[in-house]
């Protein structure tokens, strides 16, 4: 099937997506500081796509959620559909690759652990995932080599490199094509390395790959 993401649309196929699809626990380092064991499988969430900003809008709090964590991600960009593909095959189904932040109410999400309730309220509200343009696939040649990082006010908070991930992007992306058939536009988090910590209204919120982009976000109160 041919792609979509040709170069009159390539910046908005993430735009024409019907989900995002986000990776937990896919950094040992990140397993560890949140006190987890790493899984069998990969750990698989939904977020709705009322949850992007892009930069030039905020992320906007709301004050009832208490704690909101970011998490730095690399995000794969889907331009083919894809179902029940292989590891070998995988990357042939990708368009390009983003920059995103999973933010993640924690207190929110740590009662729905303690409930065995699903994530949803924790990961979805409306401008959880901030989220760069899409990036072109020929400038990040190794998705399983980038590296990351994420400030806020200017400290440093998060720096790893995709390489450390568990589960590396043509395994996730295959392995997910398994369970839900992908669409072109949707997006996979592929998970957030060591370093995840509070952002509060009045912050601001830099986050970039290493040698090829960065983005900024203020942050908000949800009114």
């Amino acid at each position: 099937m041919a792609s979509i993401a040709t170069s009159a649309i390539r910046a908005s196929l993430i735009n024409h997506g019907k989900k995002i699809i986000g990776v937990g626990k896919n950094y040992a380092m990140h397993i560890k500081e949140m006190g987890g064991q790493a899984p069998k499988a990969p750990v698989l969430f939904l977020k709705p796509t009322t949850s992007y900003v892009f930069e030039g809008s905020p992320i906007r709090l709301n004050p009832k959620v208490g704690t909101v964590h970011h998490e730095v991600e690399m995000a794969v960009v889907i331009d083919k559909i894809a179902r029940k593909i292989s590891p070998e095959m995988a990357l042939q189904f990708v368009g390009g690759y983003a920059l995103a932040i999973d933010l993640t109410a924690r207190d929110v999400q740590e009662e729905a652990k303690k409930q065995g309730l699903p994530w949803t309220v924790a990961k979805g509200q409306d401008s959880f995932c901030p989220i760069s343009n899409m990036i072109a696939k020929a400038d990040v040649p190794d998705p399983d080599n980038v590296g990351l990082w994420l400030k806020v006010n200017g400290e440093p908070r998060q720096r790893s490199n995709t390489k450390h991930m568990i589960h590396p992007t043509a395994f996730l992306v295959s392995y997910i094509s398994h369970l839900f058939t992908l669409e072109p536009g949707d997006v996979i988090l592929t998970g957030t390395p060591e370093g995840v910590g509070p952002i509060n209204v009045g912050d601001t919120v830099t986050a970039g790959i290493e040698g090829l982009m960065q983005m900024k976000f203020d942050v908000e109160a949800d009114t």
